[in-house]
């Protein structure tokens, strides 16, 4: 009768064979037999005992293993098994090429355990298999730490246990420079960051909760780059549960710089997403959906890619009842894989497949913008980044949103089909054919028969024509065309019917509004969810779940609810479509007359938003109060955490809409801080985390007791006190805000009705053009001492020239606020009041042309004229004044003297910089410019700043 012990090591033989080691006992030794042996009951010196296996790769004893029956506590031989390491005969120690040996494994057959030496704090960890003898040699001819750092530690590093000795990935991971911020968001700098101390800690699994649209793709990457750069990384998994998100994973590799030397990260490393069941010797980055890694670790040949297209996650009843069995596949061994990068990870998906994840020897790296409560404990608590909605709407990296209800009577209540001398349609849910049949009895349906048991068009219908009616009014008030739009359905059928209303409710064709499901035909999936990213049509999609998570449409603004949602999770996700962030232009490339996405609107018809689902609130708390009113209450000390959130929402939407120079008055109005950062302030203030933490630490009560109500409201509201005091201590911030605000708006009025009175310059028009220069005459006098442009005008003689700056500068203090005046306006006006001394048209004014302005208003000139006119008339004076002289110019000559002289016009002055830019640079630069006109070029060019400003 074999013991516990011997069954164990005959399990322990069999998986050693299967890994690749060839088993032999001591009397039966031949270290060539194969690149990795094992040799059992191998005698050590004395007072070492007999190691159960010692193990040799070619040739050369590298590590030992000890064996204990299945159940024994593996932990307590850890020290057993490392004196083995240490107790080798000489013959053998002194042809090791590490003593003491390196890798030791417990292992009861069932259970197995492993230690590297070579880590800079060696810790036993559970494997799923034994390593293969290929993979040790790899190990053992890695750098040395001090050799592998040296391009970026070249002063050397002190992490190894022994500078001498192979680098393993754990020493390298503690030798990676400092991470460079590049073109990365803050929040994303900070992921990467914490990732890394995570493993520098040597925490197997790490989790990453970032808001939906704030870059975690982005930030994967960042991270995988650096891991293979600076650690070493052989190979990293990028784990999918869909095929089109693995798709867009690929897409973002196959576009991502490097923020060091910027090339792209595909010119540096092979990535492979799989579409067969074979991963290239080459491959850097592997990216899979978790459906064909099982079917790999299971050795099948092909996966069908059907079973690729659709998350189970999403698939009523897909998911298996229990965790998959998962066994040794020698093409994919545990250790394929150094790191392990998990998309969504939130998705029950993996918990129930969890097992294929601990296959891997591998970090295991979790992202996701809503973990639930087993993804937590999938990743041991480790969360290494916490970012949330509110955060990124405050930092620019998400847009906020506004929810906007629409509710029916049969969406809230159902209703009764009475009996009737009319036929009622019955329809097959897979094949949608239709029979008919009169009622002999009355039905009586209810709201959760909707869409499913019965189908009520006039439902649908109400819904979408109220949609429709209300969208240029009150979801979006003045757009002309309808913003992408992404409709979710209750399941395929259902989307069938919403297609059809909305094609026929707004009259529009088959393009305007597509289905985007797994059932769709024709067009792959894939291929009708780019054109919705990236063409003017479709502006509607219907989809079931498709494009409920993990799907990248930033141009998305309008989420419509047309079926209600159980998990919390899953609607935070689908919610999540709509708060990525657009630039302008990608924007208007499909829907034009947007002019840029500040925020996002969630059509509610099925009551989704009132129920308990939802994680993050919109910031806008109170939209029935004006601007005004919620500055003045931070003014009035105010610490109400609603207005407080609607403020900082309205605050972070205009900061999206200003430009450079907006943002530049704003802060410098604010003592130097940023808008964004003072909606991020009162965003933090807001957050309850952060409140209770300074109640503890008022209190001095330890992390783990909770502070009292009382000293939590306290603490929010010195905190909110101290986020608006940037606001509630400036009232010239507050004003410039409330005006900047009111130059990006205009009321539509649609309700009053116009006629004509008469055509003509009216003198009530006139009046207004009198106030406006005025206004602008006034603004002269009053700053002729503060402006360093205007000092130049009112000085006589010119004591220097004006430069282009000095009119950049005077520019922005006439169109600042309160006067917000133009020199398009200006010129407006004074040709209104004085038609004969004014000449060109005022659409199409130059920033030089302010120049003109202000020597008119001035009465320093007779007429208004353009700036380019008066330079171009004082040119032909300066020339003729040359010939008269005895100077001439040949052709080619004049034609730089014209440059020069157009660049004047344009620019108030010339100098030798200029010259590397157009049109100068492409007729052949500065050198060109002294060849053609000599030694006399630079006289040339401060005649000619002279002549033609003065």
């Amino acid at each position: 009768m074999t013991t516990p012990e011997q069954r164990a090591r005959e399990t322990i033989d069999a998986k050693l064979a299967e890994c690749g080691w060839v088993v032999q006992s001591r009397d039966e030794i031949n270290l060539s037999a194969g690149p990795g042996v094992a040799i059992r009951e191998f005698v050590l010196e004395r007072d070492h005992g007999h190691a159960d296996y010692l193990l040799f790769v070619d040739g050369k004893a590298v590590g030992a293993l000890e064996a204990k029956p299945e159940g024994y506590p593996l932990t307590s031989v850890e020290k057993q098994g490392a004196k083995y390491t240490a107790g080798l005969p000489y013959s053998i120690s002194a042809s090791a090429p590490v003593s003491p040996l390196p890798f030791v494994y417990l292992s009861t057959g069932s259970e197995t355990k492993f230690a590297n030496s070579l880590d800079p704090e060696p810790r036993s960890r559970t494997v799923f298999q034994f390593h293969r003898p290929e993979t040790l040699r790899h190990w053992l001819e890695a750098d040395t730490l001090p050799a592998w750092a040296h391009d970026w530690h070249p002063e050397g590093v002190a992490y190894a246990p022994d500078p001498k000795l192979p680098s393993s990935l754990r020493a390298r991971l503690q030798a990676m420079p400092p991470v460079l911020r590049g073109s990365l968001y803050d929040n994303q700098f900070r992921a990467v960051a914490n990732l890394e101390k995570s493993l520098r800690d040597d925490r197997p699994r790490s989790l990453i909760q970032m808001a939906t649209g704030s870059g975690k793709t982005i930030m994967a990457i960042t991270s995988i780059y650096r891991l293979i750069k600076y650690a070493g990384a052989s190979r990293v998994l990028f784990l999918v549960d869909r095929k089109n998100l693995g798709e867009q994973a690929e897409k973002e590799f196959g576009n991502y710089r490097t923020p060091d030397d910027h090339r792209k990260f595909t010119e540096l490393y092979n990535v492979q997403r799989l579409q067969s069941n074979t991963i290239g010797t080459s491959s850097k980055v592997v990216i899979s959906t978790i459906q064909r890694l099982y079917s790999m670790l299971q050795g099948e040949a092909e996966l069908d890619p059907a079973l690729e297209e659709e998350s189970l996650y999403e698939k009523d009843g897909a998911l298996p009842k229990e965790p998959l069995p998962v066994v040794y596949n020698p093409a994919i061994p545990p250790e394929h894989f150094d790191v392990i990068f998990v998309d969504e990870c939130h998705r029950s998906i993996y918990s129930l497949w969890r097992q294929v994840l601990d296959y891997f020897d591998a970090y295991l790296v979790g992202l996701t913008a809503t973990p639930a409560a087993h993804t937590y404990g999938f990743f041991q608590r480790n969360l290494v980044m916490e970012y949330s909605h509110e955060e990124a709407v405050a930092d620019n990296v998400n847009v906020d949103f506004e929810v906007y209800t629409i509710r029916t009577r049969i969406t809230k209540e159902g209703a009764t089909i009475r009996p009737g001398d009319y036929q009622l349609g019955i329809r097959d849910r897979q094949t949608r054919r239709v029979r008919w049949e009169r009622p002999d009895e009355p039905m009586t349906y209810g709201a959760n028969d909707l869409d499913r048991a019965v189908v009520a068009e006039d439902q649908i219908r109400t819904i979408i024509k109220t949609f429709r009616d209300k969208l240029p009014t009150d979801i979006f008030p003045g757009r002309r065309e309808v913003p992408k739009t992404l409709i979710f359905a209750k399941d395929d059928s259902h989307a069938e019917d919403i297609v059809k209303i909305v094609r026929e409710e707004f009259g529009k064709g088959n393009n305007f509004c597509q289905k985007i499901t797994y059932k769709s035909t024709g067009k792959k999936p894939s291929d009708l969810i780019q054109e919705f990213r990236v063409s003017y049509n479709p502006r509607i999609a219907v989809t079931v779940d498709m494009i409920a998570t993990g799907t990248d449409i930033k141009p998305i603004e309008i989420v419509m609810f047309m079926r209600s949602v159980q998990s919390r999770v899953h609607f935070e996700q689908m919610k999540g479509r709509g708060v990525r962030v657009v630039d302008k232009t990608t924007l208007q490339g499909v829907t034009p007359e947007a002019e840029a996405k500040t925020h996002f609107v969630i059509v509610d018809c099925v009551g989704v938003t009132e129920g308990p689902l939802s994680d993050t609130q919109p910031l806008e708390r109170k939209k029935t109060v004006s601007f005004d009113a919620l500055l003045e209450h931070v003014a009035l000390g105010g610490t109400d955490p609603d207005y407080l959130s609607s403020l900082a929402a309205r605050l972070a939407r205009l900061d999206r809409q200003c430009g450079d120079e907006e943002k530049k008055r704003i802060s410098d109005a604010a003592g130097g801080t940023r808008l964004a950062d003072i909606v991020h302030g009162i965003v933090h203030a807001l957050d309850p985390d952060e409140q209770a933490a300074v109640a503890r630490a008022t209190r001095g009560l330890p992390e783990d007791v909770e502070p009292e109500p009382a000293d939590v409201d306290a603490a929010a509201k010195k905190l909110l006190k101290e986020a608006a005091a940037p606001l509630a201590t400036k009232p010239a911030l507050r004003q410039l805000l409330i005006a900047t605000k009111r130059s990006f708006e205009q009321i539509l009025d649609d309700v009053s009705l116009d006629e004509l009175l008469e055509a003509g310059s009216s003198e009530e028009a006139r009046d207004k053009a009198r106030a406006l220069v005025h206004s602008f005459e006034e603004f002269l006098a009053e700053k002729k001492g503060e402006i360093e442009a205007l000092e130049f005008f009112y000085s006589q003689p010119y004591k220097k020239r004006i430069s282009f700056a000095d009119i950049k500068a005077l520019h922005a203090a006439i169109k600042a606020p309160p006067r917000l005046l133009t020199p398009e306006r200006l010129w407006a006006a004074y040709k209104l009041l004085e038609q004969n001394k004014v000449r060109g048209a005022s659409s199409q004014r130059k920033l030089a042309d302010i120049v003109s302005l202000v020597r008119f208003a001035l009465h320093q000139e007779d007429e208004l004229v353009p700036y380019a006119e008066g330079v171009q008339f004082r040119f032909e004076h300066w020339m003729a004044t040359q010939e008269l002289g005895g100077r001439s110019f040949i052709s080619e000559q004049r034609r730089w003297l014209e440059m020069i002289r157009d660049h004047i016009a344009q620019s108030l002055e010339i100098t030798a910089d200029d010259f590397a830019y157009a049109p100068f640079v492409g007729e052949g630069g500065l050198g060109k410019a002294r060849q053609v006109l000599g030694s006399d070029l630079t006289k040339l060019m401060d005649e000619l700043n002279g002549a033609l400003v003065s």
